[in-house]
């Protein structure tokens, strides 16, 4: 029977390469139908991608650490042609179900903590039944039957990437899971006996980064929006001492138990209920027209490993406070991971980038392409404050927002961003 190649799928995500990050199997391997093969990175995501059919393995085509074109071979199976191969599109499909799984959870048998039951995500499901693409996992699999080292693939490249051996590492995540700190916690260890340098490793004064993946596709991004859309930005500073109250009464609310509850809730509501009143800042602008969107995917940056992306939160403003901040939990837990999907990366209508967890006050954002609004929320700290005529100790931010001049006029920048901070002065604004 002749080789069959595997061709690197289109993952529905509009990119045009991928790299290989690490293969599954070797040559000689048996594979099933469904069986992992290969962990891909996107500019946007980790991937597993899914064999389409059965075999065994022939030839790996191309390394760990190529960066590959959609449609090029990079797998040889034998015996496959007993076996149709599923359709592009079914495997698009499946390995967009992959990349917005945590497919680890079912591994493991356990929900991992702070995720909840609602953290994971609803496989689609063809006409006539389920995608014959989607791995199944029984959740009665003990990990240590899986392998003996249990870490989510995107925690196994920080470890790669750090030079750090998992065997040798102690997990103190369930079910004795690996996580990011055990992993960085590890690799500070281990650099405490490296610090006396040979004199071949102190010649080594500058490191070469490759542009690829998120960083390349991060760059382009901000060029085109930083050259393509006349920016105007416009700060405030605010009394946020009520905002912190509330803060403190939700964290202590049964409603919100084993919810993660920050200041940043509380802007994002602002920014919803702010949009409400000024629906321009939720536009696109296409040269043509300006589309004016009545509904919000409110957009959060988040600074992860692979880079900064921007995941959104769809139809925001049809959400309770309670889902909200679930919402927004599970979506930094999720781009934290290396587990954003393609469908949580597109479709934004406004974004809000919370700086003030670095330390900075202030700040003028580039706006996220396709979109004409984004805010920039400062760190929240005492600062003496004039209130009724006295000077007292009040918490005090600045809210910073750039928008797009071509759709957004100065006084309709001004009253959202005014807006953003009344309802930060005072929350019970939100009952409206």
């Amino acid at each position: 029977m002749s080789d069959t190649p595997f061709l690197l799928p289109d993952v529905g995500e509009g990119l045009t390469e991928a790299e290989i990050v690490s293969w599954r199997v070797a040559p000689g391997d048996s594979i099933a139908i469904n069986q992992v093969i290969v962990e891909i990175e996107t500019a946007k995501s980790l991937v597993e991608l899914p064999s389409p059919f059965a075999g065994t393995v022939g030839e790996l085509l191309v390394k760990e650490g190529d960066t590959v074109a959609v449609g090029a071979p990079i797998i040889m199976v034998s015996g496959a042609a007993s076996d149709e191969p599923a359709a592009d599109t079914d495997v698009a499909e499946a390995v967009q179900d992959a990349a917005a799984t945590i497919t680890d959870e079912a591994a493991v048998g356990t929900v991992l903590v702070g995720y909840g039951t609602s953290g994971h995500a609803k496989s689609r499901r063809r006409r006539g039944g389920e995608s014959p693409l989607v791995p199944v996992r029984p959740s009665s699999v003990p990990a240590a039957s899986a392998s003996p080292v249990v870490a989510k693939p995107p925690i196994r490249k920080l470890a790669k990437d750090l030079d750090v051996d998992l065997a040798e590492v102690q997990g103190t995540g369930l079910a004795g899971e690996i996580t990011r700190d055990d992993v960085i916690r590890h690799a500070s260890q281990a650099s405490l006996f490296r610090n006396i340098q040979t004199p071949e490793e102190s010649d080594e004064r500058e490191e070469r980064i490759p542009v690829k993946g998120v960083r390349k596709t991060i760059a382009k991004a901000m060029v085109d929006s930083a050259f393509t859309a006349p920016h105007v930005s416009l700060f405030v500073d605010v009394d946020a001492t009520r905002t912190m109250e509330f803060v403190k009464r939700l964290k202590a609310s049964p409603d919100f138990a084993g919810v993660k509850v920050s200041p940043l809730l509380i802007i994002a509501k602002a920014i919803i209920w702010a949009v409400r009143r000024n629906p321009t800042v939720n536009s696109e602008w296409t040269d043509e027209e300006i589309i004016v969107r009545h509904f919000v995917n409110l957009g959060v940056a988040a600074a992860t490993p692979r880079g900064l992306i921007v995941p959104n939160v769809k139809e925001a403003q049809s959400l309770s406070l309670l889902a909200l901040a679930q919402s927004l939990e599970q979506l930094t837990l999720t781009a934290r991971e290396g587990r954003t999907s393609a469908a949580e990366m597109t479709g934004g209508t406004i974004t809000i980038t919370n700086i003030g967890v670095f330390g900075m006050d202030t700040g003028t954002p580039i706006l996220n392409p396709g979109e004409v609004a984004i805010v920039a929320l400062g760190t929240i700290k005492q600062k003496p404050w004039v209130v009724d005529g006295e000077v007292r100790s009040r918490y005090v931010t600045t809210v910073g927002a750039s928008f797009d001049h071509r759709v957004v006029d100065g006084d309709v920048a001004s009253r959202f961003v005014a807006d953003v901070a009344s309802v930060i002065e005072e929350p019970a604004l939100l009952l409206d």
